[in-house]
């Protein structure tokens, strides 16, 4: 029986042309988060099952890749549920792993600590264009910060990143504040442990409209003036750090002190020190599914792709699942794979790459001619160069069209025969 040759669904192999654009997009995102003082980690990409099944990751929980128990503990025929057959599993995001990863070495790390993470998740899910089972996430978090300094500098850092690497695309950054969804449904009149199911709903807002919205709250059965009540609300409330504020005035009482005025402030201070051009709203009808989130929210969108293109927020309890201690932390997450597909799509293109020369030899040449060959490419890569050696193809117009689709604009002939060169 043959071998598959192609890779397992929703996974997928990167040629050249694609791996270029995304070196590219990946230097441009850790240049500029290390000019603002993060530090790059790494952590494992299996994560005790515990870990990841704590009921934070939302939805995701339900796309873990499990491994089985390995040897003597793979006990098959004593098993009743899968709990006894799993013991780990592939990490679906890097948050949870970054919180296990600070928890168990905050004594050798600076408060506050800045932290760089690029690397895969895994996630079962429904594979199609912009999403897969594998896919890269570059995630900037401070921890140990109870500030909004976290989110302007992190809402700073990654609008800066994403001005430089689609300078021609429109974007904008929407804000919530997870207090603030809260106040606003129990200001409506739902109960407050229902709130989280409001949500649910309120989060799909995007799909089926503010009518789709009220109609289903409705249907769940919730107290129809409650649904009214709420409907009217999410439609006056405006999108500026005013707005903000005048809702955290209709909300005293139930608000939390000072968590209006917090995100308006981050707002007002992001507007003032943006190098990027982008746009920052208010938006009270951003959820975020993740469960672990406990404050400010935000998201990206981006011109010419339907979802989200970064998102992330405030998490201030989760390493304290680990600890026992609260500790602060805030961070944003960059699409990368989704941002690589707008710039393919678009027809992008690597600005200013070194010069790539391919020197190609002819079947059977000499050795001397060879290692003459191979010093003339050593000068020309000391001299900043890229150059490729290889053997020449007997379709040579095919091989160079391969070459040329890989960024190889000059090419050099080397023959047996010096007179044919």
């Amino acid at each position: 029986m043959a071998l598959k040759k192609k890779p397992v669904t929703g996974m997928k192999d990167i040629l050249p042309a694609e791996m270029q654009i995304r070196d590219y997009v990946l230097n441009q995102i850790k240049e500029t988060y290390r000019s603002f003082g993060f530090s790059s980690i790494e952590t494992p990409c299996v994560e005790h099952i515990e870990n990841l099944t704590s009921k934070q990751g939302g939805d995701n929980e339900k796309l873990i890749f499990k491994i089985l128990k390995r040897g003597e503990k793979l006990k098959l025929e004593e098993a009743q549920t899968e709990a006894d057959l799993t013991d780990s599993g592939l990490r679906y995001d890097l948050t949870l792993p970054l919180s296990r990863y600070y928890a168990n070495n905050a004594a050798n790390l600076p408060s506050p600590f800045k932290a760089l993470q690029v690397g895969s998740v895994w996630r079962a899910d429904r594979p199609q264009k912009g999403r897969f089972r594998q896919f890269v996430q570059c995630d900037i978090d401070i921890l140990g910060d109870a500030t909004s300094l976290a989110e302007i500098e992190l809402i700073a850092a990654t609008t800066t990143a994403l001005g430089k690497i689609c300078p021609d695309k429109k974007f904008s950054v929407r804000v919530n504040d997870r207090e603030i969804l809260k106040a606003m449904a129990v200001y409506a009149g739902f109960p407050e442990d229902s709130t989280d199911q409001v949500f649910i709903t309120l989060d799909k807002m995007d799909k089926i409209g503010l009518e789709g919205v009220e109609k289903e709250l409705t249907e769940c059965g919730y107290d129809e003036a409650a649904v009214k009540k709420y409907s009217a609300l999410l439609a006056e409330v405006g999108n500026d750090a005013a707005a903000v504020r005048s809702l955290g005035q209709r909300l005293a009482g139930i608000l939390p002190d000072g968590r209006a005025e917090s995100l308006a402030g981050i707002m007002d201070t992001v507007m003032e020190v943006a190098t990027a051009d982008f746009g920052l709203v208010f938006d009270p009808t951003l959820v975020r599914g993740m469960g672990y989130y406990t404050g400010t929210i935000f998201e990206v969108s981006m011109e010419g792709f339907g979802g989200s293109v970064a998102g992330g927020g405030r998490y201030d309890k989760m390493i304290g699942k680990f600890t026992g201690m609260e500790t602060p932390a805030c961070g944003f997450s960059i699409g990368f794979e989704r941002i690589v597909t707008i710039l393919m799509d678009s027809g992008f293109t690597v600005p200013a790459a070194a010069a790539k020369t391919a020197y190609l030899f002819e079947k059977g040449i000499a050795g001397e001619r060879l290692a003459e060959v191979m010093r003339e490419a050593t000068k020309e890569r000391q001299a900043g160069g890229q150059v490729l050696v290889a053997q020449m193809n007997k379709n040579k117009k095919f091989q160079k069209e391969q070459l040329q689709k890989e960024g190889y604009t000059e090419f050099r002939e080397f023959y047996r025969d010096a007179l044919k060169r």
